[in-house]
């Protein structure tokens, strides 16, 4: 999704390697050329996919991490900023693969890794949940931040999972496709307050989980307002609004970035959680260049400052040839999340389970047995 966003833009910010124990997904893939796609685990699992084995994926991923170093770097890494591994944590491969390829990324490179997981929804089974809460407590340790999209939050209610995913694709990209390509020169130029890769490493240095919030706004050009006004035959009272409109300019545009910026971070968050708990954030503002305002970004970053944990607040805005305005607003290291903690409760409780059941078994063996020796 990421690349078939990227494809649409005259400079591409992406290059992508897809890495998977399943054939047949790979296979599926119409964005990234075959060559990019590489198939582990193959003696093992013979291209079915490990299912929702996240100890097999994870071995698989270390027996064979030379294969995927090695593409990697066929591909060139001399002008990336960060790696980002993106992964469904619900099943073998993606939960157990990512730390392992996360560390190795960390010895061999000195860019930063950063994980963007998938979260799955209760419904999807309490497997799947154990696998996703088994995962993030290793991978938070092993990459520099770890961005979260709860599937919960975005499926609609009586929505199945493989109805809602290309929506769900759709509202990820969406969010983290702009807060990826922010710095890139466009035929816009640069932005007015520049946010380039160094501002967003520096937001996610302190590890730990964030969360991204997004809204949108159209914008409606004078042009456009001109033409409206012409058809409806009020041409002399829309020079006149006109003309009071210019004494307000800078101030209409300072008070939509700032009512932009409250909708992200107060609205549906890419993870939900305690957006006051956040130690870091960073604002990005999209949209043509004439609509960008710097005491507008100054003032949301200050709203933003108010109103998280932490007082390092880093912003600005990125010009893009478009019809609307963009505000991302990224949490950075989170420290209240329901949804974490009941993931960690569902992997103790399946722990437990595990280990009763086993208790059980074991004890029902004992019963068979012991006549055999009376």
């Amino acid at each position: 999704m990421f690349v078939e966003q990227d494809k649409r833009f005259p400079v591409q910010s992406f290059r992508a390697i897809a890495v998977n124990t399943a054939r047949t997904d790979l296979m599926g893939l119409r964005n990234i050329g075959l060559r990019d796609r590489i198939l582990i685990g193959q003696t093992v699992v013979k291209g079915h996919g490990v299912g929702t084995d996240n100890v097999t994926g994870a071995k698989v991923t270390a027996d064979e991490i030379d294969s995927i170093i090695n593409a990697i770097d066929q591909r060139g890494t001399h002008d990336i900023d960060a790696f980002v591994i993106a992964a469904g944590l619900g099943g073998g491969t993606g939960s157990g693969g990512t730390p392992v390829l996360a560390r190795h990324l960390k010895r061999i490179y000195r860019e930063p890794v950063y994980a963007l997981g998938i979260l799955p929804a209760p419904e999807e089974g309490r497997l799947y949940s154990y696998n996703a809460a088994r995962s993030l407590s290793t991978m938070v340790n092993e990459v520099d931040n770890t961005f979260l999209f709860d599937n919960s939050a975005w499926k609609n209610e009586g929505e199945s999972i493989k109805s809602a995913y290309q929506r769900l694709n759709d509202e990820m990209v969406r969010r983290f496709g702009v807060l990826f390509r922010a710095g890139e020169v466009t035929k816009m130029g640069v932005g007015e307050m520049v946010v380039d890769s160094s501002e967003i490493i520096n937001t996610l240095r302190g590890g730990g989980i964030s969360s991204v919030g997004y809204a949108i706004t159209e914008v409606v050009s004078q042009r456009t307002k001109q033409k409206k006004g012409m058809f409806g035959g009020l041409r002399d009272s829309l020079k006149k609004k006109q003309a009071s409109e210019q004494v307000l300019l800078g101030e209409d545009k300072s008070a939509k970035i700032i009512a932009l910026v409250r909708r992200a971070m107060l609205g549906r968050l890419t993870l939900p959680c305690d957006y006051s708990s956040a130690e870091r954030a960073l604002v990005l503002l999209a949209g043509p260049p004439e609509e960008m305002d710097r005491k507008g970004v100054e003032k949301a970053k200050s709203w933003v400052e108010e109103n998280i944990s932490g007082i390092e607040v880093r912003g600005g805005d990125y010009p893009v040839d478009s019809n609307y305005i963009a505000a991302v607003v990224v949490l950075a290291t989170v420290g209240n999340a329901p949804r974490i903690r009941e993931l960690l409760e569902i992997a103790k409780e399946t722990k437990e389970d595990a280990i009763r059941a086993k208790e059980k078994k074991t004890a029902l063996f004992d019963e068979d047995i012991e006549p055999l020796f009376e």
